[in-house]
């Protein structure tokens, strides 16, 4: 409340200074509510030299205070100040204003040597060529300028080259980083740094470059688990499935125990980098998988290579997990490898399936079905293709409310895939009959479904769960169709393998029984004219991929190696 007095203003600058150090470093979020003690500060200075600017913008108050104050002891205090407002204004990544600061900060030496030849970064160059203000006994800093400014420079450069590596410039993030990595930081940042550059190599197509960073990451901080979970995709890129595994195994082992305590970066450090360089692709790329999301991936890669009897452990773990309430544990965010639960489930009752524990993933399914039954409508009309449906489907009012058309054909795929494992179960089994019973409940399912375009007309231009449904369907006819062959009832089977072909004309299993049935039937010409037709056709797809090569939900996958001929 004291009027501004220029013999008091070097110590009232300084003052202010350390408290901003203090502040800054007491939380996580005081760094960005320092401005307008700077900008008061500012004020203080030019009413004491007989001038004012409240109407002035921040940088434009920098500009008239830097320009219009010539006393000697202010210059220095100035100075230090000016580096905390240029640290607030890197936290909120207004880099062209902290380069317009230290444009001001710098004399016309410095300027002349901070000139950067195309190519070279301007803000870093500006830093590297700023002189810091010497500091004097009588005002003691808590943090010196000099340190201030190495701090400022690599989470400058940091900051950069996530920006870079954000737009897709990559060799101007890999240069950015690297310069950022020969900075002045904590191991903990260094590793942060060390795992951004792994990213980045990845993204350019470099998985052993990426394989090195991340490595690197991990010896100077064991801790930045992200690195080693960067490390198990860059393994699955390469196809290297054992080494994925083991750093999925580890980083479970890690995970599964007691977090340690988050330290400061180092109690040296009064502003941490990690404050100046929030952003989002940072926490993306440092984002903590929870337990339950490794376990899921565990279990999922082990389903893909064929390793079912792992599979089938992890996934039982992982749904231990769910049924002792530890749902908190499953991230909904939209960076999660985790898919909807009941595809989890479905999942789990393949690799069972493929266990040879038939009746395991009967009840597993069954526990599909019945949580799906209540939320499907009695009928499902579905419009051309949208990428993301502006309104729910008519009819589905439900108890949980109205529920988009989407996530009614979610539900009816799940419902209508679980009957389909069933059926494929008991098949397996050599029960025909109660097969038969399932795969027939689940083409009564699909019948739900009503397609149609914007004219009313059926529609061609399908919407990716409409896709699954179709498989679904065809797998269901071609499943029940062998098992009325096993019975003996081969114009059935006939019928069934048929309308597989409608639903899929030229699937080569449909095509194979059909052909099949039809000699059984001793319509041999038939059967001959199919095969012809069939054989001169050019050879289609695995069966596991949708449209565009978009690959089917990997609960089928079981089911479609049964369906083959």
């Amino acid at each position: 409340g004291l009027p501004a007095a220029l013999p008091a203003l070097p110590l009232e600058l300084t003052i202010l200074y350390n408290f901003l150090l203090f502040t800054m470093g007491a939380s996580d979020s005081a760094i960005k509510g320092q401005a307008e003690g700077i900008r008061q500060a500012l004020l203080r200075v030019l009413e004491a030299c007989g001038s004012c600017g409240q109407d002035l913008s921040t940088e434009e108050l920098w500009q008239k205070v830097l320009q219009e104050v010539t006393v000697e002891e202010l210059q220095a205090p100035l100075q230090r100040l000016g580096a905390l407002q240029a640290a607030w204004w890197l936290a909120t990544s207004r880099l062209g204003s902290s380069a317009s600061l230290f444009r001001l900060l710098s004399n016309a030496e410095d300027q002349g040597r901070a000139r950067c030849s195309e190519g070279q970064n301007e803000l870093l160059s500006l830093l590297k060529a700023w002189r810091v203000p010497a500091e004097t006994a009588s005002l003691p800093l808590v943090q010196s300028a000099e340190d201030l400014k190495d701090i400022l420079y690599t989470a400058a450069a940091f900051l950069q080259g996530l920006q870079e590596l954000e737009a897709g410039n990559f060799p101007t993030a890999l240069s950015l980083l690297q310069e950022a990595a020969g900075g002045f930081c904590s191991k903990r940042v260094l590793a942060q740094i060390y795992t951004c550059l792994g990213c980045c190599a990845q993204r350019m197509g470099k998985p052993q470059t990426a394989l090195q960073h991340l490595k690197r990451a991990l010896q100077i901080d064991f801790q930045c688990l992200p690195a080693l979970s960067h490390a198990a995709a860059v393994y699955h890129e390469l196809e290297e499935t054992n080494a994925e595994l083991q750093a999925l195994a580890l980083l479970y082992e890690a995970l599964e125990k007691s977090p340690p305590a988050v330290s400061s970066s180092s109690p040296y450090f009064l502003i941490q980098i990690e404050l100046l360089v929030g952003t989002p692709i940072l926490a993306s790329l440092l984002r903590h998988r929870c337990p339950s999301e490794v376990k899921y991936l565990l279990a999922q890669r082990c389903l893909q290579d064929g390793r079912v009897a792992d599979a089938v452990e992890h996934y039982l773990d992982f749904l231990a997990l769910l049924q002792e309430g530890l749902q908190q544990q499953v991230p909904l965010d939209s960076g999660s490898a985790l898919p909807r639960i009941p595809e989890v489930f479905l999942e789990a009752a393949s690799a069972l399936q493929q266990a040879g524990r038939h009746q395991d993933a009967i009840t597993m399914c069954e526990e599909v079905i019945s949580r799906t039954t209540d939320l499907i409508p009695r009928m499902l009309r579905v419009e051309e293709r949208r990428e993301q449906p502006e309104c729910p489907s008519p009819g589905a009012e439900l108890a949980g409310g109205l529920q988009t058309q989407t996530e009614s054909l979610c539900c009816l795929a799940w419902r209508a895939a679980g009957y389909l494992h069933q059926g494929w179960a008991w098949a397996t089994l050599g029960e025909s009959k109660e097969a038969i019973t399932q795969f027939s409940r689940c083409l009564g399912d699909l019948l739900r479904v009503q397609l149609y375009g914007s004219g009313g007309e059926p529609t061609e231009n399908l919407l990716p769960e409409v896709k699954v449904l179709q498989k679904i369907r065809l797998l269901s006819l071609i499943g029940r169709g062998t098992q009325f062959l096993e019975l003996g009832k081969h114009k059935e089977a006939l019928l069934d393998f048929q309308h597989g072909l409608q639903v899929s004309p030229g699937d080569p299993a449909a095509t194979s029984y059909l052909v099949h049935t039809l000699w059984k039937l001793n319509r041999k010409q038939e059967a001959a004219a199919h095969w012809q037709k069939f054989s001169q056709s050019p050879p289609g797809d695995d069966g596991q991929q949708g449209e565009q090569g978009r690959p089917f939900p990997l609960y089928l996958v079981s089911c479609l190696q049964q369906a083959t001929f």
